[in-house]
């Protein structure tokens, strides 16, 4: 029979100073890791569904409002309202305002969208705005995630098929699981080379729809901006697959407002006798039509897009722009901001209420007072059941 083996003092300090370093190291990983820095509250209980018919009352009243400076139009995603500010994304009650579920982290928010009954976040890191989580609409709970290199400031797109952000020199599409299908512009790890078309653009603009993506770029030693109509899901990701890319001559100031099936329509300035137009281009980027626009563009221009409509807010005047080719239909004039569709009607911000318009020809039907005090910033509507939301600046409202 073996004697059993005895500890000597020196085994057992070797063993204490493994025990020690293992400790250690767990502990450097969770001070570096993104669990220790984020906090994620999810719903008790998912939302209930909200009412799909509205009738709306002759004034409507503020009955909340929060901070969402991180958000460029009202998040209505599922059944929740969802703000986006500082660090923090959070789900809320359409009709009270009160929090539901929190998503935030340790660092600052990029910016947050609603696309696939998901809300999409993203965060900044040393990568620029790289760390991107997708949340469950109605309780929060976490669903993809995904970390690449970006720029230090991001625009976000979605059409309801893929999702756009975009850098001043970089983009990225990606679908539902957040898988990215392209990437186009600066690329920092090269693991092979020459694959994007050109280098050193600004990337001034893009707009997707399911079958194509298209970028206003500038490019070095260029007289003018640069239109470019792409794939938004090519064969490989890391080589983008362009159907036609071309120079718009005498082009400043020049704006994509959508795209919509395989076509684009940008907004071109007057130029050397021109009059300011919208032309709409094709598949492969060729221009086929123009429709002259009257009135000044402001720098807060935008267009905002829903499963119904597509609107562009000139600065003074909203042009809707028909679904199935981007032809510019009717224009209401005197107008704070683009339209929005809500159960079967186009509501538009004006100066102290919202207009209710048709969507076929632009009639003016009604008017709904709002008081909106001495608010001069853009408005951008939308709707959760029988709750109206403003996002005005930094800062949503909610009107019933």
């Amino acid at each position: 029979m073996l004697a059993p083996e005895r500890r000597t003092r020196s085994d057992v300090i070797g063993a204490l100073a493994i025990a020690l370093a293992v400790i250690v190291a767990v502990t450097v990983v969770w001070l570096r890791s993104d669990a220790r820095g984020t906090t994620s509250v999810t719903a008790e209980s998912p939302l209930p569904p909200l009412s799909t018919s509205v009738l709306l009352p002759d004034i409507l009243k503020q009955t909340w409002e929060s901070p969402s400076a991180d958000s460029t139009a009202p998040i209505t995603v599922g059944n929740a309202v969802v703000t986006a500010d500082g660090s923090d994304v959070i789900g809320r009650d359409p009709a009270t305002g009160e929090e539901v579920w929190r998503y935030a982290r340790n660092i600052p928010l990029c910016g947050a969208i609603g696309s696939w009954d998901r809300v999409v976040s993203v965060y900044q890191d040393n990568r620029g705005c790289s760390q991107v989580t997708s949340l469950v609409a109605d309780t929060g709970a976490r669903k993809d995630q995904r970390n690449s290199d970006a720029d230090s400031a991001v625009t976000l797109s979605a059409d309801g098929t893929y999702l756009i952000s975009r850098g001043s020199e970089r983009m990225e599409l990606w679908r539902s699981d957040l898988v990215r299908t392209l990437e186009y512009g600066r690329v920092d790890a090269k693991v092979n080379p020459n694959k994007q078309p050109r280098t050193g653009c600004t990337l001034l603009d893009a707009a997707s729809s399911a079958n194509r993506v298209s970028v206003l770029e500038r490019c070095p030693g260029e007289a003018s901006n640069r239109l470019t109509v792409m794939n938004p899901a090519p064969k490989d990701a890391q080589e983008p697959e362009e159907y036609g890319s071309s120079i718009l001559l005498d082009s400043e100031g020049a704006r994509l407002l959508a795209v919509a099936g395989e076509k684009t329509a940008v907004y071109l300035p007057a130029a050397n006798g021109t009059v300011s137009r919208i032309t709409i281009f094709d598949g492969t980027g060729n221009p086929i039509v123009d429709y002259p626009i009257e009135g000044a563009v402001t720098e807060g221009a935008r267009t905002h897009a829903d499963k119904a409509s597509i609107t562009w807010w000139t600065g003074s005047q909203t042009v809707n722009l028909r679904l199935s080719d981007l032809a510019p239909t009717w224009i209401v004039n005197g107008t704070s901001g683009p339209g929005s569709m809500v159960a079967g009607q186009m509501l538009i911000p004006v100066p102290g209420g919202i207009a209710a318009v048709s969507p076929s020809d632009g009639a003016v039907q009604r008017m709904i007072a709002v008081d909106r005090g001495e608010t001069t910033t853009p408005i951008v509507l939308a709707s959760a059941g029988e709750t109206i939301l403003e996002q005005r600046g930094d800062t949503l409202f909610a009107l019933r």
